[in-house]
């Protein structure tokens, strides 16, 4: 008889039984005879070589132990899922880079290395900061070019980020959002699965109210993206799987520009939000990967 295969679903300290949108997770694999099982990345407790596959989902504390993380990714990176390169490439922001580099729109954005480093303050409308290194908009401000103390206010914020190790952020802040909200569109095995409306999140000079102490509440809807926001995404997925094979699960958030054109945002390919409930048989998708 054939032994079922074992998969651990990785998530964090605060989330010991995964976050709810995940959970149906181990009743739809036990359905296809799969035993899924929640386990935290961090516990060493954990015989991680018990399983077959290790799928990163609710691991929502990284941000602030990378290191430790990428190393426990890289010790069973022959099991993880999505790979290990793909978790070192897309656990810093600085992806956006190689994305501007490769042709795709992206969201204007300087990178700050240095406390007393050159950065430009948009000459008009918000701005944003936020690390290269972060989930759940941590250390994350929106900042208004009209109040004369914004430089200084990000400023602070900016030396706070370096102070931490990590890269400092400055993008305008794309007031479509405001009134459009951010298109989010979830890839399955490559594949287009579904789509949802992220509305606005930012206060200015206010950081907002967070759940578990991890991630900013979020006001979301379903949404139909447009044909110019489908081909974008698509795109950005052919590039992911030609550079490092085909992702188990993606997250492609977009923006509009002043001109109405998408452009890049954020691509989530660590442990995004998948937004399951949003689209009924998604998450049985996510578990059907594992029957070929």
């Amino acid at each position: 008889m054939p032994v079922s295969p074992q998969i651990a679903l990785a998530t964090c300290e605060e989330l010991p039984e995964l976050d709810p949108d995940d959970q149906p997770l181990v009743g739809l694999f036990h359905k296809i005879g799969i035993e899924a099982t929640p386990a935290i990345w961090s516990d060493p407790t954990v015989n991680w070589a018990a399983f077959d596959y290790i799928i990163v989902r609710n691991t929502w504390d990284y941000t602030n132990r990378l290191e430790e993380f990428l190393a426990w990714a890289q010790l069973h990176e022959s099991r993880i899922r999505n790979s290990y390169e793909i978790l070192v490439w897309n656990s810093n922001k600085t992806y956006l880079k190689d994305l501007s580099d490769a042709g795709f729109p992206v969201v204007d954005t300087q990178f700050v290395t240095d406390p007393l480093g050159d950065w430009k303050q948009p000459s008009f409308g918000d701005f944003v900061v936020k690390p290269t290194v972060s989930a759940g908009s941590q250390d994350t401000m929106r900042f208004l070019t009209s109040d004369p103390d914004s430089q200084g206010k990000a400023q602070h914020l900016i030396t706070r980020i370096i102070a931490q190790g990590k890269t400092a952020m400055v993008q305008p802040y794309m007031s479509a959002v405001d009134e459009i909200g951010e298109t989010a569109q979830l890839f399955i095995g490559g594949e287009y699965s579904h789509a949802i409306r992220k509305g606005p999140l930012l206060i200015p000079n206010v950081e907002g109210e967070k759940e578990h102490g991890l991630f900013l509440k979020e006001d979301i809807s379903p949404r139909e993206p447009t044909p110019e926001q489908s081909e974008l995404a698509a795109a950005v997925m052919g590039y992911v799987s030609q550079r490092f094979g085909v992702p188990l699960y993606a997250r492609v958030d977009l923006l509009e520009d002043s001109e109405g054109n998408p452009v890049i945002l954020e691509l989530e390919l660590v442990e995004p939000s998948m937004f399951f409930a949003y689209a009924p048989e998604s998450a049985a998708r996510l578990a059907q990967q594992f029957t070929d």
